[in-house]
């Protein structure tokens, strides 16, 4: 099986901030389970550099467009690295690959007679790179995503004709009821094209930053029509020789945030119609990060740096607070102090307890070693492995976590009623002692697999302490697959204490 998985590529009109950890960390968590599960993945993500905003913020800092872009996506290509996310490919708009791609692309159309000039008349985002109506706009004339005012074009480009596709992708969504998921996003896109399609411009006459038309150089791509083809284009150029779309594009899946559905769901299938490709496997659109009920934006100023948060409390933590603490397709709010909640009650005192008490009473009352017995069920590990992966499958990235999570709990809840120190005491029970400890280490054993897609540095660590090996195959997710083990010593802290700095308290 193969399995491709994008991002939305992000733009560089600024550093990353917690909302662009959300989508790139949740997608590598997707990603490493289908590597567990044997699959063949293909992991992109990437910036956005030809975007109206990036060219005004160089013009801002006195640089010239392409040199502030080679500045700024520094930080960029670090945040995946940061997050322990394994990307195969971190793709930019200003690539050469990508760039000739997106001429022979928008060709394609071209010559299918897709595409024409007129004269565009309108009012444009700058923030959200895209042309408004204004029954999309407060009752004050402002964009409600932003907060500004946009701004009056009149200019003579070209346009394509989505309108002409309107019939072919209320087909496409009729056929494939799950080509986008949650349920009530694929409503509100097919609702979209059903309302009826409008052509719109596919480029821009009056700005000298972007990828030049082929048939009219004179004007460059907009930047919708530019970024959408970057997952086409990486397949071409990611590694050198080879051309990767007959592998994966059949298999692609797009992650992307709910205010870029539009851009995502209608216009960019129809792209690919006109162009000669099929349209993408499936799409999954997720909610916003909120602080204090609002989007995080760099435009509203309330934005969270996760470098700072990595930094304090660790990538795993971070990565598991991302995926904890809202539902994955919803809204939700994000707080730095709930990170340190999770940190505490959860990864401390659930996990990173019931690891130390389990080596330490091995360590204690068998001298380290473990002895492979019939062990208990206090939960059915194969019947959890199905549920997560399932589960992974359409999407809900939350809900595996909480399953996994749950099992967690049980394990402690064993140890409570079992009560090991007590079975200790008397050598009579000695059989179910040693039942009791192996139900706890295989028990261990295949949460540590299941949260391996999760906490990528913590999991191995686990089967190290318990001298399980390296292996994170879904496979190993049973019941009595753990191995007999000498040498097992209690374990060091998995999560410990942090003392925060004084302006993090």
């Amino acid at each position: 099986m193969r399995f491709y998985l994008t991002t939305p590529i992000y733009y560089v009109n600024s550093t990353p901030h917690i909302g662009h950890a959300y989508t790139t960390a949740i997608a590598d968590m997707i990603v490493r389970h289908h590597r567990q599960r044997g699959d063949e993945t293909f992991f992109l993500t990437g910036v956005d550099e030809h975007a109206t905003k990036v060219w005004r913020v160089a013009q801002e800092q006195g640089l010239e467009p392409q040199e502030y872009a080679d500045q700024i996506a520094v930080p960029w290509r670090e945040l995946p690295a940061r997050l322990n996310a394994v990307n195969d490919f971190f793709i930019r708009t200003s690539d050469e690959g990508h760039k000739r791609f997106v001429r022979d692309f928008l060709q394609r159309m071209y010559d299918n007679g897709d595409i024409y000039q007129d004269v565009y008349a309108g009012l444009y985002c700058v923030g959200c790179e895209a042309f408004k109506n204004e029954d999309e706009l407060t009752p004050d004339g402002l964009c409600p995503e932003h907060g500004t005012k946009p701004e009056w074009i009149e200019e003579k480009n070209y346009f394509f004709r989505l309108s002409a596709y309107q019939d072919k992708l209320l087909a496409l969504y009729d056929e494939r009821q799950d080509f986008v998921l949650p349920g009530f996003r694929y409503n509100e896109a097919r609702s979209f094209i059903a309302g009826g399609l409008q052509d719109f411009s596919i480029s821009r006459a009056g700005q000298p930053w972007g990828i030049p038309l082929p048939w009219d150089e004179s004007q460059v791509a907009y930047v919708w029509a530019d970024a959408l083809v970057n997952y086409v284009s990486a397949l071409t150029y990611a590694r050198p020789g080879e051309d990767l779309r007959d592998e994966f594009w059949p298999v692609v899946h797009h992650l992307l945030a709910k205010d870029i559905l539009r851009f995502h769901c209608v216009y960019w299938p129809a792209m690919l119609l006109s162009a000669g490709y099929e349209p993408p496997k499936q799409l999954f659109v997720h909610g916003w990060l909120l602080l204090d009920d609002r989007k995080i934006s760099k435009s509203f100023g309330n934005v969270i740096d996760p470098l700072e948060l990595i930094d304090i409390y660790g990538a795993d933590p971070v990565r598991y607070w991302i995926a904890r603490a809202v539902s994955f397709g919803q809204d939700g709010s994000a707080s730095v102090e709930g990170v340190r909640e999770r940190y505490d009650s959860e990864l401390a005192n659930d996990l990173g307890n019931l690891l130390s008490r389990t080596t330490a009473m091995i360590a204690r009352y068998r001298d380290g070693n473990l002895a492979k017995v019939q062990p208990d069920a206090p939960v059915d590990f194969e019947s959890l492995r199905r549920d997560v992966s399932d589960r992974i499958d359409v999407f809900d990235v939350t809900g595996a976590l909480d399953q996994i999570w749950d099992a967690v709990r049980r394990l402690n809840q064993y140890v409570t009623t079992e009560a090991p120190w007590q079975l200790a005491k008397d050598d009579a029970n000695a059989e179910r002692l040693d039942r009791v400890l192996y139900t706890l280490v295989d028990g261990l054993t295949s949460v540590s697999v299941l949260l391996a897609a999760y906490l990528p540095e913590s999991a191995p660590k686990i089967l190290a302490a318990l001298g399980q090996g390296e292996d994170i195959s879904l496979e190993r997710v049973r019941n009595g697959g753990a191995d007999a083990v000498q040498g097992i010593d209690a374990s060091e802290p998995l999560f410990p204490r942090i003392e925060l700095p004084s302006a993090a308290a």
